[in-house]
């Protein structure tokens, strides 16, 4: 089963033999760190959105209602989908989502079982910036032999109300026209105030990495060398996954890697950007760090 840590997965309804998703674009508060909020935009009261789960051949209907004081859109980042239903108003004929308005997106799941990522296009350096994203996986109904699956999506924000080096509690606004971030999060949250994953020695485990951000994040593994087994949702063969212990992610891509649980202890994985691993410049370990036990 996959595991996005400190995010829902997104539930769905059948109704004749459509897959149907509720989507809510909305102004959310998100819990960085203990008492420490930050107020953006995200799907269904959380930044980024829930973890969508499809299979392929499935048919999917996802209602999306826009709940924000702007019109939006939502795009589904690598699906071969039709060009009716990309969600980029203006480029392709897609409609705007305008605030109080619902659309429904309906499409096939035509790809192949892998990772990919959903988002607003619509004014995409304040929307996306504000929080508007998530992951959407396909997933493998006759695949075996993972034992842990789980889904990350890396994303940075600038917080404004906060000097270098300060950490109140409090509600802080995200500034989306700033590139000096100031924190950065997996699935929506800042170490230490995260769920690790968690294994058993001997199981393989499989990290899937999404990021929309605008900057690249390589992500080290300590302890351990793992195999890159996709790029972009397509799956490398066998003899063409590489032997790594650090993955960069950049903004659009989706990375998968696995290896197996044959060292134990309580492993770092964490972005190697040094200020990456702090919250607002703080001494103390955080950022975009989680840990594997076992």
């Amino acid at each position: 089963m996959i595991v996005a840590p400190d995010l829902p997965i997104l539930p769905c309804r059948i109704d004749g033999g459509v897959k149907l998703f509720e989507l809510r674009a909305e102004p959310v508060a998100r819990e960085l760190l203990p008492g420490v909020w930050m107020e953006g935009w995200g799907y269904n009261g959380s930044i980024p959105g829930p973890l969508i789960v499809v299979r392929t051949g499935d048919d999917v209907m996802v209602r999306v209602q826009n709940r924000l004081p702007v019109p939006t859109s939502i795009h589904w980042h690598g699906l071969d989908v039709p060009n009716t239903m990309d969600g980029v108003p203006g480029i392709e004929p897609t409609p705007l989502i305008q605030p109080g308005q619902t659309y429904e997106y309906r499409f096939q799941i035509t790809n192949r079982p892998g990772t990919h990522m959903y988002h607003s296009h619509v004014d995409v350096v304040r929307q996306m910036s504000m929080g508007l994203g998530g992951m959407l996986i396909i997933m493998d109904p006759n695949e075996s032999g993972i034992a842990h699956d789980y889904a990350y999506m890396l994303q940075q924000f600038r917080l404004n109300g906060l000097s270098k080096g300060e950490l109140l509690k409090g509600h802080y606004r995200i500034d989306p026209y700033s590139d000096d971030f100031n924190f950065f999060t997996m699935n929506g949250r800042c170490f230490p105030h995260v769920h690790p994953m968690i294994a058993k020695r001997g199981d393989k485990v499989r990290i899937r990495l999404g990021s929309i951000g605008m900057i690249p994040h390589p992500m080290h593994l300590h302890g351990h060398q793992f195999q890159l087994t996709a790029l972009d949702g397509n799956k490398l063969l066998a003899g063409n996954r590489p032997l790594m212990n650090t993955i960069s992610v950049a903004s659009g891509e989706t990375r998968d890697i696995e290896f197996m649980a044959d060292n134990p202890g309580r492993w770092p994985f964490h972005c190697h950007i040094p200020h990456h691993n702090a919250n607002n410049f703080t001494s103390q370990v955080g950022g975009m760090f989680t840990f594997i036990h076992y």
